[in-house]
């Protein structure tokens, strides 16, 4: 007989943040809007933020670089490197924060969250309407302490990204009244 034995992990699991929301548009057009920097900058951010600036190279090993404004005037800078651009179903990137010069640094209100993380967006026709889902974990990289506060963040992601695709649904819906 074989004995089997269990050893003891101190690294947190990192549970991946999912969330879906399901839009009125056409997959091409919502993923045109996702991945336009002209459309995207009309829409990407929590409620509250405006994205003065949003350029994009939409290509593996290109990126997005945006600023992100709130309503007192406060700026916070963030990146994608794009690792994968399957039009119009699927994006994969790495993300995080950075400064106007686009180098990467750390969450400016959490200096233990994750440096940079894995985003999978997936756009899947539903007969004419989209399903758009994001997929969102640290890197494998990340540390103990940065998995913990990702782990423990997920109720102001939810709050963050449901903001977001809500601007994204009222502008989509622009979009098509045009």
């Amino acid at each position: 007989m074989t004995a089997t034995h269990s050893t003891p992990t101190t690294e947190a699991a990192c549970r991946d943040f999912v969330i879906s929301r399901i839009f009125d548009a056409p997959r091409e057009l919502v993923f045109q809007v996702w991945t336009d920097a002209e459309h995207t900058k009309h829409w990407w951010g929590p409620k509250g933020f405006t994205s003065p600036v949003c350029n994009m190279d939409l290509r593996p090993g290109g990126g997005m670089h945006y600023c992100l404004r709130s309503a007192d005037g406060q700026e916070m800078w963030g990146k994608f490197v794009y690792r994968e651009v399957a039009a119009p179903e699927r994006l994969v990137f790495v993300d995080g924060f950075s400064n106007a010069a686009g180098e990467v640094v750390r969450h400016p209100l959490s200096p233990t969250w994750p440096l940079e993380l894995l985003t999978t967006i997936t756009f899947d026709d539903e007969g004419g309407r989209t399903k758009l889902t994001v997929r969102w974990g640290p890197l494998p990289s990340a540390t103990e302490e940065e998995r913990q506060t990702f782990n423990e963040s997920h109720a102001s992601m939810q709050q963050g990204w449901t903001g977001t695709l809500d601007q994204l649904t009222d502008y989509l819906a622009e979009v098509i009244q045009k």
